[in-house]
């Protein structure tokens, strides 16, 4: 499909939009001028009923959907509070990462914003609780011959840097990010390696089961 402002159009109908977002760009826009450029603005450009449903962070790339009109931004608001609207991710972490017993593993462990040191934020027991489903991947080694894990993301909840925060909780930073990882974690990538590689959800007009694909550019 055609890409409004480099951006790939995966899915398009009367209803909703399914872009792949690429990292270093904000899902809408920040304070100031300098922060205006973002995918909702181009995306407008192009759809002018497009409505933001939800959010990437700026240095995650992957699928993102948007509701055209307010009504139908309602209805799939609705959804991804009612948790219909499953979405999984891939990440590359640093060190080898013990698989789950049971193939899937789990992170419960509640997050707050950490206020002083705002955007970040912290595990905490009065944060909000948070869960994440993971499954090891692969196993590998970068360009240096250190140790990395491929993993397979979950979000059953909807927190904000939920998945970096509970991988940097679980002991495995992803790499290249710039907030959660040590500074040599960090280097080791020019952008942060998650992505967002697939939604399912039920179509807001017909009910269909829509199952959208993005594989990771990493």
């Amino acid at each position: 499909m055609p890409a409004p402002d480099g951006i790939e159009l995966v899915y398009a109908d009367d209803a909703l939009l399914v872009l792949d977002k690429p990292a270093g760009l904000l899902s809408v826009p920040g304070r100031g001028p300098d922060k205006q450029d973002c995918l909702s603005a181009r995306v407008q450009r192009h759809f002018a009923d497009a409505l933001i449903v939800h959010r990437l962070d700026m240095a995650t790339s992957g699928l993102l959907l948007m509701a055209r009109g307010a009504a139908l931004q309602r209805s799939l608001s609705m959804a991804f509070a009612r948790r219909e609207v499953h979405k999984r991710y891939v990440a590359v972490v640093d060190g080898h990462v013990t698989p789950a017993a049971q193939g899937w593993g789990e992170i419960d462990q509640p997050i707050l914003l950490d206020w002083p040191r705002r955007p970040l934020h912290i595990i905490d027991p009065g944060g909000k609780p948070s869960l994440t489903r993971w499954r090891v991947l692969a196993h590998g080694l970068d360009a240096a011959g250190r140790p990395q894990t491929r993993l397979e993301l979950e979000p059953v909840t909807g927190r904000s840097h939920q998945l970096r925060v509970h991988l940097q909780a679980l002991g495995h930073a992803i790499v290249g990010d710039a907030l959660y990882a040590s500074p040599a974690v960090q280097a080791r990538s020019g952008r942060l390696l998650l992505h967002a590689s697939a939604v399912t959800l039920q179509h807001p007009l017909s009910g269909q089961t829509l199952q959208l694909n993005s594989p990771p550019p990493f």
